[in-house]
């Protein structure tokens, strides 16, 4: 199996093509799920204080590098600012490095523009119950900024950021975000904002690259396509693989960095396996045909501003 390789973000420092997500994980089998990953070696992890999963990431990152198995300096830990905290962005990022045993995050992302009232109990109830309060997110983004400067994180970035939301940040930045993580799908491409923010050397990273094809309950926007689709199964049989892992080379080969979860070793394993073959550009051409602009992960919708909408460029 090929090691996962790095690419170069725009202020020189590497991250690993390919992470473990580690959203809507059971309290028990996020940490079990990272030992392993980091034992076959996944080098990159995401999570978030809005997950709830901070304290065993850092259980199992720090288990790995007792044991022997990677020093902390190969590997690529991401954590989020939850909506909350905008204006109290170092007291967050402090806090998350608290709850993973951690001296310092590789990378630190602004989890959506959207700004929340603060709430004293940290709990994903909380946190997703609590009102949109009227905040730039620029401002938002100096507190990011002095995070850097402070030490606490070697990169920071944006999540869940339409075009329009980038280009203010670059307006203003005197550190520029080296990345901005979106839902990234077969069936929604993002063709723009994956060419407006290489243009602006923003590296993608690609979330929920799966989410499309496991909603338990249809929805009108919802074309139909399934992973056993024609042109993922023809792709597949060419190269000896399967459809996740066509979706997710076809996600590399966009220039994105995907990280999918899971919790299932077999599936941690074959999600690696994806970098010994490339698709051809007219393979990448047909999976961006099925493209719906279909959105698999709607959560942000609930908190979504007037001002600032999620779904928008």
């Amino acid at each position: 199996m090929a090691a996962i390789p790095t690419v170069t973000l725009n202020n020189g420092n590497k991250m690993p093509q390919l992470g473990l997500g580690t959203w809507a994980m059971v309290e028990g089998e996020c940490r079990e799920a990272i030992e392993y990953a980091i034992s076959i070696g996944y080098r990159h992890i995401d999570t978030a204080m809005l997950y709830g999963t901070e304290k065993e990431v850092g259980e199992a990152v720090r288990a790995k590098i007792e044991d022997g198995t990677v020093k902390r300096d190969e590997l690529f830990i991401t954590t989020k600012l939850w909506n909350t905290f905008h204006k109290d962005v170092v007291a967050a990022c402090k806090k998350s490095l608290e709850f993973l045993g951690l001296d310092y995050l590789d990378l630190y992302l602004m989890h959506s523009p959207v700004a929340q009232q603060f709430v004293e109990e940290i709990s994903y109830e909380n946190f997703t119950a609590s009102p949109v309060i009227v905040n730039d997110f620029v401002e938002t983004w100096k507190g990011m900024e002095e995070c850097v400067k402070l030490g606490l994180t070697k990169s920071i970035g944006i999540s869940n950021f339409n075009c329009k939301q980038v280009a203010r940040i670059l307006e203003e930045a005197t550190i520029l975000p080296v990345t901005n993580q979106v839902e990234v799908t077969p069936l929604l491409t993002q063709k723009k904002q994956i060419d407006f923010c290489k243009d602006r050397n923003i590296l993608i990273t690609a979330y929920s690259p799966f989410k499309c094809f496991t909603n338990a309950s249809p929805h009108p926007d919802h074309p139909g396509t399934k992973m056993d689709h024609p042109i993922f199964l023809k792709i597949a049989q060419k190269y000896g693989k399967t459809p996740s892992q066509v979706i997710l080379r076809y996600l590399v080969d966009k220039g994105t960095v995907p990280i999918p979860k899971s919790s299932n070793r077999g599936r941690i394993k074959e999600n690696m396996d994806i970098f010994d073959f490339e698709l051809t550009d007219n393979e990448v051409a047909a999976v961006d045909g099925l493209n719906a602009n279909y959105r698999g992960n709607r959560a942000f919708f609930l908190i979504e501003s007037e001002e600032y909408p999620y779904h928008e460029d």
